[in-house]
């Protein structure tokens, strides 16, 4: 069942989704050679409680953690740990924040002092693939429009896309209808509606787009160690097209 939002519970959401932002910047500032995803996650979980707030996927089914911390070839759910972050690592940082019962939801790639060529063209290019299916959620459009939109522009830049894990709506829950994958034909799965707020999150591979589970259950990695990035954001759709709400 899909939950449509009113002006003012988007507003409430658009409030969780600053501070999401906020706490964003304040991660590309710590990311160096050196720090660990350990250590952000620390930080993201104090910043979060500092200010009102909780990190909604601490606990969720299970996991041990504030964010999710996903290093190279870890598409997505990486456990954060000790190792310290290296010079030309690319890392994703993903949290979900619970700001007075509403939530938002916001992935970021971060590039750690100087990157490969390739690994900048795949940040760049999962950042545009967002920002293309982001346009394509307007009402009237319907899910498979925004997938579509995302496949065909990534595997025209010959990479490929991660199809096990996918967007999805979220409120006062994570997860809610609908889901939303970043591949698919245009012209199926829901209409978008004015209200429905959901979160794009494409995940791009430099190589195959396959994946496995680490033993802790959660850490999703390619299986040809290739690398892999994600940027997500949360997003209300509007009859003035999206608004979205994690961006400052």
């Amino acid at each position: 069942m899909i939950r449509l939002k009113n002006k003012n519970e988007i507003l409430l959401m658009r409030e969780s989704g600053i501070l999401l932002a906020e706490c964003h910047q304040q991660v590309s500032k710590l990311i160096k050679p050196g720090i660990s995803t350990l250590e952000i996650d620390a930080f993201v979980e104090k910043y979060l409680h500092d200010h009102g707030a909780t990190p909604e996927q601490k606990g969720f089914q299970g996991y041990p953690y504030a964010t999710c911390g996903s290093v190279n070839d870890v598409i997505c759910h990486g456990f954060p740990n000790e190792t310290p972050l290296k010079e030309g690592d690319i890392v994703t940082i993903d949290f979900v924040v619970n700001l007075n019962g509403w939530l938002a939801d916001s992935a970021w790639s971060y590039s750690v002092g100087n990157i490969s060529e390739d690994a900048q063209k795949l940040l760049d290019t999962t950042l545009e693939a967002l920002h293309i299916g982001i346009e394509q959620s307007q009402v009237g459009n319907r899910v498979g429009d925004i997938s579509h939109a995302i496949q065909t522009f990534s595997e025209s830049k010959n990479y490929s896309v991660v199809k096990e894990f996918a967007g999805h709506g979220i409120g006062r829950k994570m997860h809610e209808d609908p889901f939303i994958p970043h591949y698919g034909p245009s012209g199926q799965g829901a209409y978008l509606e004015e209200g429905m707020v959901i979160t794009i999150e494409p995940m791009l591979n430099i190589g195959d787009p396959y994946c496995k589970l680490d033993d802790d259950g959660w850490t999703a990695r390619t299986t040809d160690g290739s690398l892999s990035t994600q940027y997500e954001h949360t997003l209300a759709i509007t009859k003035n097209g999206p608004f979205i709400l994690t961006e400052l």
